[in-house]
């Protein structure tokens, strides 16, 4: 049952060990900064209380040195704020001379935790000028509580599924693993907050934390997901905003459909793309002939449908992790070479490099246990998203699907299509397709990749176009840019714009 994420291409930016400082953030609210709403008083001014990280983060969150932490309440239901309380994880990094304000980080999923983001603008303006502030949404992380679906085995078990087939039985297997899966998460995470961690309640956090930082207005950097998040705080609050760069664009007024449709068409992009670099190597797993690619790929992969490749993990490489880690390969050309073994393992019957890139994606760290990515991803997903029940519609969606991503298509299709977790949720959503408005909104900044496999660059234009906002064009081959590709042209505009409100040059290419 593979799942999709929108993630930032950063879930390595730094391998630097924790230190704890400490501290206390005076957030009393001066009398000209926007009120806080009413009842929500409480929280809009709470101090927040700087310590130690050790307590936060799992081994995947990299926290550099200087680092803080903290947490900051919030109400699970912003209609009831006298009712039961989140308590969200924050990460911090002072800033080191002349202070403008504190620099608000998402790196998107949704699911993924945020705190390791701190380390974004290491050594440039940003680290001078602002303190840096991760955080891990309501329900992600080290965000209390979490949301819990699987146990570690029942994850393993799931990853370790072979596909079914499209045949009536194997859809109503399908949609009862959906329906266990769906009563597991209210189960282990209680519908009360299954209800309340989408988009709509995280923009409101957003402002408490803009407040509880010290900030009269907010300054933000989100990539992938985190553009929803930044869209969404525009619209909703667009007098409270400093500036926002969002790269990687997720485009609000997409139904689920177009968005993985598009999602499927950027992904076989940049595995073409990936096939004919490769090709250029004598020894290319997938040969010389960029045409061949597609089949060449299959071949490799198809049998792990009936059989797992040997790894040194008892596990070995099911057929839908060696998919996950090729895609986890894809997001970033960085990663092509790390591919390229994998993939010339597997030929030899190896499926080590690809098993561990699946473990990346998944948040499954070395001693089994498992950071809540993919369960947290789930949850969010279906609460933003409205579910599709029509079973027509799944239907041309799957094998649109498969015409738009050939290298995935397992063969399986059938014009018949199991119906998607979302329409076994037991909450309904909270938000809906439609394009953003957001009237007096400040100059902001959207950055957008020619060959981003997970938000086509398309859907960066055309969130461009309802924000107002000056789009910047970065040609690549990867998942998000912005302060993670190491590029100057794109990485100056970036801080001059979040620095000085200096608006990128328009039709900024880089």
């Amino acid at each position: 049952m593979q799942r999709g994420r929108l993630v930032g291409a950063f879930v390595a930016l730094c391998a630097l060990l924790v230190s704890g400082c400490s501290g206390t953030e005076n957030s009393s609210t001066p009398a000209t900064w926007p009120p806080a709403p009413a009842g929500l008083e409480r929280f809009y001014e709470q101090r927040i209380e700087w310590g130690s990280c050790a307590d936060f983060g799992g081994p995947e969150d990299r926290l550099p040195p200087r680092t803080e932490c903290a947490m900051v309440t919030v109400p699970i239901d912003y209609a009831r704020p006298d009712g039961p309380t989140a308590r969200l994880a924050l990460s911090r990094l002072p800033a080191t001379g002349d202070k403008i304000g504190s620099l608000l980080l998402n790196p998107g999923g949704p699911g993924v935790s945020g705190l390791s983001t701190v380390a974004v603008g290491h050594g440039t303006a940003l680290a001078q000028r602002f303190d840096r502030v991760g955080f891990d949404p309501r329900g992600v992380g080290s965000s209390v509580p979490a949301i819990v679906c699987l146990t570690p085995e029942q994850a393993d078990a799931e990853r370790a599924e072979p596909p079914l087939e499209n045949t009536p039985e194997g859809i109503a297997a399908a949609e009862a693993d959906n329906h266990e899966y769906a009563r597991r998460c209210a189960d282990r995470s209680g519908v009360d907050l299954l209800a309340h961690v989408g988009t709509r309640e995280v923009v409101q956090d957003m402002d408490v934390l803009r407040a509880a930082l010290g900030d009269e207005k907010l300054t933000y950097l989100g990539y992938s997901y985190g553009t929803r998040l930044g869209s969404a705080y525009a619209e909703k609050y667009p007098g409270n905003v400093r500036a926002l760069v969002l790269d990687g664009a997720v485009d609000s007024a997409q139904d689920p459909v177009q968005e993985s449709l598009r999602q499927a068409a950027g992904f076989q992009g940049v595995f073409d793309a990936y096939a004919a670099d490769c090709a250029n190597s004598p020894d290319c797993p997938l040969g010389t002939d960029p045409a061949e690619a597609v089949a060449r790929f299959r071949a490799l992969v198809s049998p792990l449908a009936g059989a797992p490749a040997a790894t040194a993990d008892p596990r070995g490489l099911s057929y839908g992790d060696a998919i996950t880690g090729v895609q986890q390969a894809l997001y970033t050309d960085d990663l092509w070479d790390v591919l390229t073994q994998g993939l010339t393992e597997l030929r030899a019957g190896n499926g080590d490099t690809l098993l561990g890139l699946a473990d990346m994606y998944d948040g499954r760290r070395a001693d089994g246990s498992y950071a809540n990515i993919q369960d947290a991803f789930n949850a969010i997903r279906c609460v933003d998203d409205p579910r599709i029940t029509d079973r027509a519609i799944v239907g041309r969606q799957d094998t649109e699907y498969r015409r738009a991503a050939p290298f995935l298509d397992d063969g399986r299709g059938t014009g018949a299509a199991p119906l998607e977790l979302c329409a076994a949720w037991p909450v309904p959503n909270t938000s809906t397709p439609h394009r953003v408005s957001a009237p007096g909104l400040p100059t902001t900044v959207v950055v957008s990749t020619t060959e981003d496999p997970a938000t086509p660059y398309q859907a960066g234009v055309d969130l461009a176009d309802q924000l107002g906002a000056a789009l910047i064009t970065f040609r690549g081959n990867r998942h998000t840019a912005a302060l993670v590709a190491g590029d100057q042209c794109l990485d100056a505009a970036v801080i001059d714009y979040l620095v000085e409100l200096a608006a990128p040059e328009p039709g900024l290419t880089c």
